[in-house]
């Protein structure tokens, strides 16, 4: 609507939504400034982490800057584990092992979630899975029987048939009430310490811990996905670009507003002060510092920001598909068709 009365533009917008660079940086006019180019000093936009402004960068310009994090790990309750007697797994095949052991053993006790609408991140972000990989401008690679998707696929199907991977969501009125206490691990983003262990399953202090994210055999490293965090944008537009960057940088490196902000901040020196404020809580079982920065450096550049949703397609696709009785490795083909007519009607070139 601005651009197209040719005023009113607010000098900075943030975002909510990790994809929204990918419109605020096109067009014969962007939204967005260019704020490696004089806006913001390359010393500050050195001081993010790596990989941290991906979403926000195009064809060699960065657009925003992230406000924060949702670096996926490996959450798990440490009271239980010690109870059972199992040890936390450090690849995917131990997951899918001890997964398989826990349903045997403790029936109706939980070591993940498939019907949550940021699965894809979670599991097949993690996994190096090619959903969507920009290849060019507006071009996007979308191959789901790639061999990296396919055996995510398989290693879920199997742990939902098992009964120790849950086909809900984890924030359904049901799950919070029946099966939050059964929660014995759970892959998922940084943020689900205090706001869905804490805050919303009530789980007592001192029992939930986080791993480093889970690799498979054969990877020569560990990667994880991301779910969430907040796009800082200065307008191209500004008649007061030096105060909007100024208050921008502020707002997404100042220790005084990120260390105490309710999830972990992009920028590394403003991470350091909000971890050492989340250890001061006492919620933890063990201080979650080292994870958490191991993690956030892990994030696959290979699952890019597109201007259509992965969650909206997997919630309105996959998860119906699962309801119903399908497994997931049967309904990768949906899912790729789903994701390649979207692409399609935004304008991509999908291969």
């Amino acid at each position: 609507m601005f651009d197209r009365t040719g005023s009113g533009w607010p000098d900075v917008a943030f975002s909510a939504n990790v994809n929204d660079g990918t419109w605020a940086s096109q067009g014969k006019s962007p939204y967005a400034a260019p704020v490696n180019q004089d806006v913001i000093s390359p010393s500050t936009l050195g001081g993010f982490a790596d990989g941290a402004l991906n979403p926000c960068t195009f064809n060699g310009n960065t657009y925003c800057l992230r406000n924060d994090l949702a670096q996926n790990v490996l959450w798990y309750n440490k009271s239980l584990m010690d109870k059972f007697g199992y040890k936390v797994p450090t690849t995917w095949e131990e997951y899918q092992a001890l997964g398989e052991k826990v349903a045997k053993e403790h029936s109706g006790y939980l070591v993940g979630t498939a019907g949550d609408a940021w699965s894809p991140e979670v599991y097949f972000w993690a996994s190096q899975c090619t959903a969507s990989t920009a290849t060019g401008a507006k071009k996007v690679k979308v191959d789901l029987q790639d061999a990296k998707c396919t055996r995510m696929a398989k290693l879920l199907d199997t742990l939902i048939a098992k009964g120790s991977v849950s086909k809900d969501t984890v924030f359904s009125a049901g799950f919070i009430k029946n099966q939050a206490s059964k929660v014995l691990m759970l892959p998922g983003p940084s943020w689900f310490g205090q706001v869905l262990f804490n805050s919303t399953f009530n789980t007592p202090e001192g029992q939930i811990a986080a791993a480093s994210p889970l690799k498979f055999e054969g990877d020569a490293k560990n990667y994880t996905g991301n779910v969430g965090g907040g796009l800082w944008f200065v307008s191209s537009h500004s008649k007061n670009l030096k105060a909007s960057a100024d208050l921008v940088t502020w707002m997404t490196t100042s220790d005084a507003y990120q260390g105490t902000a309710g999830t972990y901040p992009a920028y590394k020196r403003a991470a350091v002060t909000w971890l050492a404020n989340q250890e001061k809580t006492g919620y933890f079982a063990e201080d979650v510092s080292p994870v958490f920065k191991e993690s956030a450096e892990l994030i696959w550049p290979g699952w890019s920001a597109t201007q259509y949703s992965q969650e909206a397609i997997y919630s309105s696709t996959v998860v119906p598909a699962l309801n119903s009785g399908k497994t997931l490795t049967e309904t990768l083909d949906t899912w790729q068709t789903a994701i390649t007519n979207k692409a399609k009607s935004l304008g991509y070139t999908v291969n």
